[in-house]
């Protein structure tokens, strides 16, 4: 007997949180912390990836993180995420970093990011995750790049084992 896996669509991962930057947030410059802004991006990922696995999560990877634009104290920090890819056990969750000046609305993108989560069971084992369904074509692009980066992280994985 085949096992068919269930289905969610890919809406019903996406989260948006967001923050005031207080001066506890921020270097010297008045910035938010580079290290600050990837903690956040990690929690919203993993609350994205959790609202799609319904598992406990953790984190696998991370790709590139390049920061575009400054946060100062006082704006306000946007982050919008979702699950972009899912595997058997493991899923790609985009995170859209965005940063707002709360008096004129005016926003910038500071940063995107991508991150895969490995769905847990309680014995810490990893656990099936339903299988993402795109429906719109920003969702049908964003499951086509997930897919292209899958395949690029599978073959980084095996690039020592061939010695390459």
């Amino acid at each position: 007997m085949t096992h068919i896996r269930p289905s969610k669509p890919m809406r019903e991962s996406q989260i948006s949180m967001m923050e005031i930057v207080m001066p506890n947030d921020a270097n010297t410059h008045g910035n938010i912390f580079g290290g600050r802004v990837m903690s956040l991006i990690d929690i919203a990922g993993a609350m994205s990836a959790v609202r799609h696995a319904r598992h406990a999560v953790v984190t696998a990877s991370i790709d590139r993180l390049d920061f575009r634009a400054p946060i100062r104290v006082g704006q306000f920090i946007h982050l919008q995420a979702n699950v972009n890819y899912a595997g058997r056990t493991s899923m790609e969750v985009g995170v859209r970093v965005m940063g707002e000046h709360p008096l004129t609305g005016e926003m910038s993108h500071t940063a995107t990011a991508y991150l895969v989560y490995v769905a847990v069971d309680k014995q810490g084992q990893s656990a099936e995750v339903p299988e993402v369904v795109p429906e719109s074509e920003d969702e049908q692009r964003w499951y086509a790049e997930a897919e292209e980066r899958r395949a690029r992280r599978l073959a980084d994985r095996l690039r020592p084992l061939l010695g390459g």
